[in-house]
């Protein structure tokens, strides 16, 4: 069962969340290729060798996509713009892909859905790739760009813009551990990246700001870091992982400069001069997205820095084999609100979990339980003094799930790939007799 959504505060903003290059198929509408094309065409990286050229055709099935939304009640739909789409060679817009953006929001509008933006999930134009991407300063200008010719065209009737999807999965997951694309394996890349999708958010900000746009955040994924052991050096190597994925992005955004244990390693690969970007990273913040899912157990591994070897600790996994550890949700709203963000809005941008479909593709109690459990612990959060506004399931759709392609399934809907279709789950009739 979930809570009530008269638990909440009036005016919690309750809603699904996706990603323009999961769901809406890159093959279609003038959009160029992305970096995720190219890792995706590339043998090894995914696991089913698939790529998000059809994914799920939201692109032809907005519209009902959008109802599905509106007929379960939710408030707010959280979605993304591909740069690819709106600008196919990283400079240079494409006018059908503005123009679908457009139809899309008044749809949002028409069925009462505030839109909530996403201007960068992750699907980088190649062109851009091919100029080094997230590792060359230049791209600050050249996000801020396509920062101003989204809002141009949008901005009038959008609830709130996010500059960035997880900073973290677009340099650390992408550049040092290799897992996503680009695919690369080099700290000096990867301290780059670190830096660069900060600076890109802070002239972004200000050339938002400069536009008259308001209501601007930015989502940063979280992940519980534990000791697997009470050794000192499982102890540090935690207390290294912790800084690099949980304190980072925060810490300078919120003027608190980069965490010692994480420059430690970082620092002698990042760009020289990089301290006078510091003021223009920390622009203030409207609001802040949590994206929040799991916890890993760290011991030492030898050889070199950061020394880490990670695994899933004892409780219950999801599809993808990540640990189900609701308090973890309550554990970073009340630290991010103590350490760093005081009282300033929070949304928790993502939360779900992957669960491999049954006989009856439309039985998930296992999520019905998930969803119930955090948010219970945002709640919890609540009551602890954290000025939390909203909660958004992660999400709507069965998706293509980058590096794991078509396997996982996340969704309230269920998505048959090769028809196309839609299934409401028993998580998304949960959701309808908590909202309706």
């Amino acid at each position: 069962m979930l809570p009530q959504r008269s638990d909440f505060p009036e005016g919690f903003v309750f809603g699904a969340a996706t990603a323009a290059y999961q769901i809406e198929g890159s093959a279609f509408g003038g959009a160029g290729p992305s970096h995720w094309d190219t890792f995706a065409a590339t043998p090894g990286n995914i696991a089913d060798h698939s790529s998000g050229a059809r994914a799920c055709e939201h692109y032809r099935l907005w519209e009902a996509d959008l109802d599905l939304m509106r007929d379960a009640g939710f408030d707010a739909y959280r979605f993304s713009t591909s740069w690819a789409r709106v600008m196919p060679d990283g400079r240079i817009l494409n006018p059908e892909g503005l123009d679908f953006y457009d139809r899309l929001l008044d749809g949002m509008l028409a069925r009462g859905l505030k839109p909530f933006l996403t201007l960068y999930h992750w699907d980088l134009p190649a062109a851009l790739a091919d100029r080094g991407g997230w590792a060359n300063r230049d791209i600050a200008a050249w996000f801020a760009d396509y920062a101003r010719a989204v809002h141009a065209r949008l901005g009038d009737r959008l609830a709130s813009t996010a500059t960035l999807n997880e900073p973290w999965c677009i340099a650390w997951l992408s550049h040092f551990l290799g897992h996503h694309a680009p695919g690369l394996c080099d700290i000096r890349a990867a301290a780059r990246a670190m830096h660069h999708v900060l600076l890109a958010h802070g002239t972004a900000m200000q050339a938002l700001r400069a536009e008259g746009a308001r209501d601007l955040g930015i989502v940063l994924n979280f992940e519980t870091a534990h000791p697997a052991d009470d050794s000192p050096e499982a102890m540090a190597s935690t207390a290294r992982q912790d800084a690099i994925y949980n304190q980072w992005f925060i810490r300078a955004l919120t003027g608190q400069g980069y965490p010692d244990a994480a420059l430690e390693g970082i620092g002698p690969h990042l760009p020289a001069g990089w301290q006078a970007d510091m003021a223009t990273i920390a622009a203030p913040l409207d609001w802040l997205g949590v994206n929040y899912y799991t916890r890993k157990l760290h011991g030492h591994a030898p050889g070199l820095w950061p020394n880490d070897e990670a695994s899933d600790g004892p409780l219950p996994k999801t599809q993808m084999g990540w640990e189900i550890r609701p308090e973890g949700l309550s554990e970073f709203l009340t630290r991010l609100a103590r350490d760093h963000v005081g009282n300033l809005p929070v949304y928790v941008t993502e939360n779900g979990m992957a669960l491999e479909a049954g006989a009856d593709i439309a039985e998930d109690a296992t999520r019905v339980a998930f969803i119930g459990a955090h948010l219970r612990a945002a709640r919890a959060a609540l009551d602890q003094g954290v000025n939390l506004r909203g909660f958004f399931y992660w999400s709507l759709l069965d998706n293509y799930e980058w590096a794991f392609g078509y396997g996982p399934r996340f969704g309230l809907v269920h998505v048959d790939y090769k028809t196309m279709k839609r299934t409401p789950k028993s998580s998304w009739h949960a959701f309808r007799a908590m909202l309706g």
